[in-house]
């Protein structure tokens, strides 16, 4: 088990992830822009070291441990949504509920890149935990989901990214270094965190 936890493809993958994670984290430090110039690099990244994961097969039969919780992805999508402002929605152009239709999808970057970060986040921290079992079922699942799910969120919210980054749009109305608030405008799930709903008459 130990030469494919350890190979070289996943060694790789592992770290791509969670720079990544660390890139999503991170987001108040550096302008719209920045960020946006930061994804354009390593989402392709991302995409070609998942792909080229090693089939694994589970050995447990205990499920995997999560670690991001609902609180840290609203907080953190919140952050991404106050740093694209009226930039973070987009058209989707693949979704399988209108690929026959002439319908139109409107989606978010900031929750496209969460839903990645998810995944991630919870597979490299259960890596990091060295058990070998657990790293090799979390890449078994990671594989999986890149395969069903994340990986086509990826190149979607790439094509946007692209789009961004070689527009002329304007971030600098957007207060991209300020932390979230209560009480001024945030979801209402925040504010009733924080206590600073008002409640209904």
């Amino acid at each position: 088990m130990d030469q494919v936890v350890y190979s070289k493809n996943v060694v790789e993958f592992v770290t791509v992830a969670n720079e990544y994670c660390s890139t999503i984290e991170n987001v108040a430090h550096l302008s719209a822009e920045e960020n946006l110039g930061k994804l354009q690099k390593m989402l392709p990244l991302l995409y070609l070291k998942a792909s080229v994961l090693p089939k694994i097969e589970t050995v447990m039969e205990d499920e995997l441990e999560k670690f991001v919780s609902e609180l840290d992805y609203n907080m953190l999508h919140q952050k991404w949504m106050q740093v694209l402002g009226e930039h973070d929605g987009f058209y989707e152009v693949f979704d399988p509920n209108i690929q026959f239709g002439e319908e139109t999808v409107r989606a978010s970057i900031s929750e496209n890149l969460l839903d990645i970060y998810q995944d991630l986040k919870d597979c490299i921290t259960n890596y990091s935990i060295g058990n070998e079992e657990v790293m090799n079922d979390t890449l078994a699942e990671c594989k999986l989901h890149f395969e069903e799910f994340w990986g086509q969120q990826l190149v979607n919210v790439l094509r946007a990214v692209h789009m961004l980054v070689y527009s002329d749009a304007d971030f600098s109305v957007q207060n991209n270094n300020e932390d979230v608030v209560p009480g001024t405008g945030n979801p209402q799930w925040l504010d009733k965190f924080w206590g600073t709903d008002e409640e209904e008459e």
